[in-house]
């Protein structure tokens, strides 16, 4: 079959290399130059199915409100803003804040993430690919005992769904990552470690995806600026770009926060909003200061990966419709925690500070599978677990157009919950 995805980030790209894989003939499309240079190229590094407890939940409605009044926040919206699309996402962002909703979101993100994150594991066997991968868990630190009770009820759910973490005292923090050994003395409570959890780099794993995917066959089409979807007789006919139609048997929109601006030609409402991350990227000045275990801090709502010589450190969300500028008071936050955690891994002056757009749906499930259209599939909406579930999540668009049943369930996971 002829297939055309739409979106060359790392879910695009893991779609069309699994496609690839099946013997079909596959285009993709995308604006950027090249491979996984937007929402992919500087993200929190992280594989994580341990982040998979959803944002909406029973408190997050009253935090969020307290936030909204602190430019720095871990999480900012004003929702004062002419914004219909933020209004419409978020009053389905409040339904799903209820206990049972968060469970039932918990357990449809951890099936892809699990599934996800295994067949990321095959890949690498298989390919050897290499993406600055560090293999040795990600440890979630807490600074207060209310925190700290919070993730180990959390680590209780995940576990009876599927995902066992380990209960750490600060010491036990140090001796999986020697650079907390100062912050393990002072202001840790405990922690958890995901040992089978994971952190590379998004980008770099993507562009090597591409190149796997191009000597089977698959075509990037790069800098190309796709202008509508068109469907007839209850099929997807042709996608319009500036350089000329695009046409094929199957089509995949993976196109991430705009995803929706596209799916609206076609009369699907696809409720997805973007939530702009920032990261900084700094050289390492002191490697035996900066970590090589992946930590997520949950009292600043930031994570640290590192990705050889250089430290990634990424987090907060802001809610600002399709805005990529980056604020500097979003960013200062992210150089403040570095250096109070890592104060000589790095001089914290020569960074690289980025931002882009994460497609969240309200439930934080993405949205997989088919369409009313017989020959459109969706795969988009992974908000911040993109990375973590796009080798999972390809796998599975290409079983589906093979014909064949996923290996795992896409109960709650289509478009069709929302409806």
């Amino acid at each position: 079959m002829k297939i055309v995805v739409l979106g060359a980030g790392v879910v695009g790209t893991a779609t069309a290399y699994f496609l690839a894989e099946d013997g079909h003939q596959v285009t993709v499309l995308d604006r950027q130059p090249a491979p996984g240079l937007e929402t992919s190229f500087a993200n929190g590094a992280q594989i994580s199915a341990c982040h998979a407890k959803p944002w909406a939940a029973p408190h997050v409605p009253g935090q969020a409100f307290l936030w909204m009044f602190k430019p720095d926040a871990p999480l900012l919206f004003r929702p004062w803003r002419w914004d219909p699309s933020l209004w419409s996402w978020g009053l389905k962002f409040l339904r799903n804040c209820t206990s049972d909703r968060l469970r039932t979101n918990m357990e449809r993100t951890l099936r892809v993430a699990l599934y996800s994150r295994a067949v990321l594991k095959a890949l690498r066997q298989k390919t050897n690919i290499q993406y600055d991968q560090i293999t040795q868990g990600i440890l979630h630190i807490y600074r207060t005992p209310a925190e700290f009770a919070e993730g180990r009820h959390t680590a209780a759910q995940l576990a009876a769904m599927g995902l066992p973490q380990d209960v750490l005292t600060p010491a036990e923090c140090a001796k999986v990552e020697p650079a907390l050994a100062h912050a393990a003395r002072t202001d840790l409570e405990g922690g958890l470690l995901s040992p089978e959890d994971e952190s590379g780099d998004a980008q770099k794993f993507t562009t090597e995806l591409a190149k796997l995917a191009a000597a089977r066959g698959v075509i990037f089409k790069g800098g190309v600026t796709i202008r509508r979807i068109e469907a007839s007789k209850g099929q997807i006919s042709r996608v319009i770009t500036d350089q000329g139609d695009e046409t094929g048997d199957a089509y995949v929109l993976a196109m991430g926060s705009y995803s929706p601006h596209f799916a609206r030609d076609l009369d699907l409402a696809l409720p997805i909003y973007p939530a702009k991350g920032y990261s900084i990227t700094v050289d390492i000045d002191n490697p035996a200061a900066a970590p090589s275990v992946s930590i997520t801090d949950e009292t600043s709502f930031m994570v640290f990966s590192r990705l050889g010589n250089k430290l990634r450190v990424a987090g907060t969300a802001e809610l600002a419709g399709w805005n990529t500028d980056l604020d500097p008071r979003r960013v200062e936050p992210l150089v403040r925690n570095a250096r109070s955690l890592f104060p000589e891994a790095s001089n914290y002056k020569d960074l690289h500070a980025w931002s882009g757009l994460r497609p969240t749906t309200p439930d934080s499930v993405p949205i997989l599978g088919a369409t009313p259209y017989a020959n459109l599939f969706l795969n988009t909406g992974h908000g911040t677990l993109g990375w973590t579930m796009a080798c999972g999540s390809g796998r599975v668009i290409a079983d589906l157009i093979a014909g064949r049943k996923p290996e795992i369930d896409l109960e709650g996971l289509g478009l069709d919950r929302f409806a």
